[in-house]
């Protein structure tokens, strides 16, 4: 059986103004970002579609970037909103794993808070840490646009300081290049060790930005350098640093993407960070991260760049799992619908989860993954002999002793190691609870309450009667420790936010 996705067919969506909802655009708003509208995933019938499989995404770029938008006073586009990288922009007190299994996996079941009615079922990932001092050495390529269009202050600026705090992370015997491109593309430094830091240092201050900008002969470039100084047993990746502005040379999407799907095979993985306003290319990077098996984030602060660059550096640099796929098969006798939230563009065929072939998402050093599902209680069963279910249904359609149980769910994982060509399995059952949303883990109602600020921002049906001081309550309510001041700055960002 298919699990359709929601994707809209509609390609890009275009920012609009401040004050779009009421009529009245914003012309002040530069009119050339780029997204892709997807509409949000809607309920789906368990007796028509028991399963929902879908890759991991660790990417965080969405929450920063709308970070920016609120700050701004600026009307975000819906496609700008990717409701699993604001979930997963926070840290959460996840358990280590143990094990040979590079990650940890739990789940946790309260009632919804936007639908007391139903309930909110999480599935949460924690990688493994690894000590800088005990992964193999990195071979990093900086990949720097610095076309005209980078040459304001939060650009090519922000960039340089950015990579420069990067490279004060590594290690002495990582390796870093630095490879340039505007009007054509070029080697600003070869491949060099990072016990030479005030080198690596200077070559970044002397980079300026003017030109056009030729995005495809500089990827070609860097990932020829990365593979020249190739690390069998080490992390190799091209760090693309840009607008997303690509006007020449392959400059469609689909050129870009097939190009970078090419390239992925090589071994290399790239990372993406953007920067800039007015001209950002949110819609062509995020599809670059995504089939470059990779990372992409959003760096509009010195802040930003030290969250993403030195405190998660590890996470950015070592993948621990590549092509993390999760299958969800529900219980038919407990769960009438359900509706994933989030990962609109990571949905995949059901049949893809045992094809080795198909491309997912990766895990790297520390990196957690959090998803929710929304789900409808069964009141009855109803049959439908067109349906078969591994665990809760047999062939013709009858129930099984499973389904009589208390478990909502089954979830399967498969993944593959970082150099491995064949996945492994991995499943655990989700057992109902009647645990209300108040009693439910800090860190459950703080994530609930980010998911219930971006399906607002997205004008989600599903949360029309939830006010903002709904949302400010759950998640004052759950902030916990907050080393770092994230979730303070999220309780600032429901108050400055217009919906």
């Amino acid at each position: 059986m298919r699990h359709h996705s929601n994707i809209a067919k509609s390609p890009i969506e275009p920012p609009r103004g401040k004050n779009w909802r009421r009529g009245t655009p914003d012309p002040s708003f530069a009119s050339r970002e780029r997204y892709q509208y997807r509409e949000s995933n809607a309920f789906r019938s368990v007796s028509l579609d028991p399963l929902s499989t879908f890759s991991v995404d660790v990417d965080t770029a969405s929450y920063a970037n709308v970070r920016r938008m609120i700050r701004k006073n600026l009307s975000i586009p819906s496609g700008a909103i990717r409701v699993e990288e604001m979930i997963n922009y926070f840290d959460y007190n996840y358990p280590a794993p143990r094990g040979e299994i590079p990650f940890s996996m739990m789940e946790e079941v309260a009632t919804c808070p936007w639908n007391p009615r139903n309930k909110l079922v999480r599935i949460a990932l924690q990688g493994k840490e690894m000590p800088t001092e005990t992964r193999a050495p990195a071979n990093l390529v900086f990949l720097v646009d610095v076309s005209g269009s980078m040459k304001s202050e939060n650009k090519l600026p922000l960039l340089k300081r950015s990579l420069q705090m990067l490279t004060n992370q590594l290690r002495r015997d990582d390796r870093v290049a630095i490879v340039v491109y505007a009007g054509s593309s070029g080697v600003a430094l070869p491949s060099t060790p990072c016990s030479d830091t005030a080198g690596i240092h200077d070559a970044l201050d002397r980079l300026e930005a003017g030109g056009s900008t030729a995005g495809g002969a500089g990827l070609n470039l860097a990932y020829r350098i990365a593979r020249e100084n190739f690390q069998k047993s080490g992390a190799n990746r091209v760090i693309l640093a840009t607008d997303g502005d690509f006007n020449v040379g392959p400059a469609s999407d689909s050129a870009l993407v097939s190009l970078i799907e090419k390239k992925a095979k090589s071994g290399v993985h790239l990372s993406v960070l953007g920067f800039g306003m007015g001209n950002y290319n949110d819609s062509v990077l995020e599809k670059l991260s995504n089939k470059g098996n990779g990372n992409y984030a959003y760096i509009d602060t010195l802040n930003e760049a030290r969250k993403v660059l030195v405190r998660e550096t590890q996470g950015s640099l070592v993948t621990i799992a590549k092509d993390v796929k999760i299958q969800v098969e529900f219980n038919p006798k407990k769960v009438k619908s359900y509706r994933l939230v989030g990962y609109e563009n990571r949905i995949l065929e059901n049949e893809d989860f045992s094809n080795d072939k198909k491309d997912a998402g990766e895990i790297g050093a520390g990196h957690q993954v959090t998803a929710f599902y929304e789900i409808v209680p069964a009141n009855r069963f109803g049959s439908d002999k067109e349906t078969t279910l591994f665990r809760y249904r047999k062939p013709e359609a009858d129930l099984t002793e499973v389904a009589e149980s208390n478990e909502l769910l089954h979830v399967r994982l498969r993944y593959k190691s970082p150099n491995g060509t064949k996945s492994r399995r991995v499943t655990f059952p989700v057992a109902d609870s009647k645990k209300d949303f108040s009693r439910a883990t800090t860190d459950f109602r703080f994530a609930a309450s980010v998911a219930a600020f971006g399906m607002k921002l997205r004008a989600s049906g599903n949360t029309k009667g939830v006010s903002r001081a709904r949302i400010q309550q759950w998640a004052s309510q759950s902030t916990g420790p907050d080393r770092w001041g994230y979730r303070k700055e999220f309780l600032e960002l429901v108050k400055e936010a217009d919906f």
